[in-house]
């Protein structure tokens, strides 16, 4: 099959830092590859992916420079290089594509939505979901949707070769995320400092909120083993994960499914947070981890030497791992290939309805030349796929 898959310009994908769907992106785009997939991924020109890529910014655009004409921008060229490649199923992931998929697609188009259903998104999806089948990254993401049909509920995979399981013996816990109060930092070193336990920040901290929140609520508790190590790329993040008693997630608002406790499992480490959002559909309570309210953070973490390393790496590889959510994605995109079939609104998890969708664009632009399905997008970087 081949299938284009269109990451939002902000970032590169993978990216050198934070950034949970670029990470996710890299992930499903090498994972479908490894399967047999022909992948094309219209990203930034900056990015790595080890997969044939297209563009039309050379650089990714930044995370405070969200314009919407910059992205609809990409997204048209996206759509162009995707139909001269001769797709059979578009993916995209953008906020901007939906919208002008369901008059300009060539074929196919699915989206994923990776943030909450919330206002504005909310409004969004509702609006395309009647002709471009919505995925839910988790299940009670699904059940906050409302009247916005859902199509499928995947969740994410991580590449378990890139972590290997570490001992654990670092005597420190370890927090990983943003710098912001609904990823919960300052419960962190408050739940870390009740139990005795240093502490390990590794958190993104571009953002003038983020700096504030800093300043304000973490900074004056630095020392006395609180400890901010800054925003640390994939390596260093492994290996701090690798080396912790567990990763401390006490967020504070639902998010959609959170990255870091899978590459927590991966590591082999048990995450010690709050029930919310996704959190009980990743974590095992009392196997792979400990889920419970604020309170309660400060007694769970002294007694994360009682789980075994083994089966959080086990949770990890049974439920969340690349070729898991590969195949999961191929036969999604199977179905929607295959006919129409009926999509359930809410937490519904039937295939999504075939699209009747129209070329109205004359294609390409920018100066790219026509070519032919056949044939790869003319500034496409083919690399080999290190799987």
């Amino acid at each position: 099959m081949r299938i284009a898959v269109i990451a939002p310009p902000w970032l590169p994908v993978p990216p050198t830092g934070y950034g949970g769907t670029e990470l996710v992106l890299d992930v499903l785009c090498r994972g479908l590859q490894a399967a047999g997939h022909e992948i094309l991924l219209y990203t930034t020109g900056d990015s790595t992916c080890p997969v044939p890529r297209d563009w039309t910014h050379e650089h990714h655009l930044g995370t405070t420079n969200t314009a919407p004409a910059a992205e609809l921008a990409h997204v048209i060229d996206a759509y162009d290089a995707a139909g001269r490649w001769g797709a059979d199923i578009i993916h995209d992931h953008t906020i901007t594509g939906p919208v002008w998929a369901q008059l300009h697609a060539p074929g196919p188009v699915v989206t994923t939505n990776h943030g909450p259903f919330a206002e504005p998104l909310a409004s969004v999806y509702q609006a395309v979901a009647h002709q471009i089948p919505v995925v839910a990254i988790s299940h009670h993401q699904a059940s906050t949707a409302g009247n916005t049909p859902i199509a499928a509920v995947i969740h994410h995979g991580i590449d378990l070769d890139q972590i290997l399981p570490g001992p654990g013996d670092g005597g420190y816990v370890a927090f990983v995320g943003r710098m912001s109060a609904d990823k919960g930092v300052h419960r962190a070193v408050r739940a870390a400092q009740h139990a005795d336990l240093p502490l390990k920040i590794a958190a993104k901290m571009r953002e003038p909120a983020e700096q504030e929140y800093f300043e304000t609520l973490i900074r004056p508790h630095l020392g006395n083993e609180i400890e901010y190590l800054g925003e640390l790329g994939a390596d260093e993040k492994h290996d701090l994960l690798r080396h912790a008693s567990c990763l401390l997630n006490p967020i504070d608002w639902p998010e959609p499914f959170g990255m870091v406790m899978i590459e927590a499992l991966a590591a082999g480490t048990p995450v010690v947070g709050t029930r919310r959002g996704a959190a009980p559909e990743i974590i095992q309570h009392g196997r792979s981890g400990f889920l419970a309210t604020g309170d309660e953070l400060p007694a769970l973490l002294r007694q994360v030497d009682q789980l075994d390393r083994r089966a959080c790496r086990d949770r990890a590889e049974n439920a969340f791992s690349m070729e898991r959510m590969a195949s999961s994605h191929a036969a999604f995109y199977t179905t929607l290939r295959n006919g129409p079939t009926h999509i359930a609104a809410g937490m519904g998890r039937t295939p999504p309805a075939t699209l009747d969708m129209r070329t109205t664009r004359p294609a390409p632009g920018h100066g790219q030349p026509t070519v032919t399905p056949s044939d790869p997008p003319s500034r496409i970087q083919a690399v080999p796929s290190s799987n």
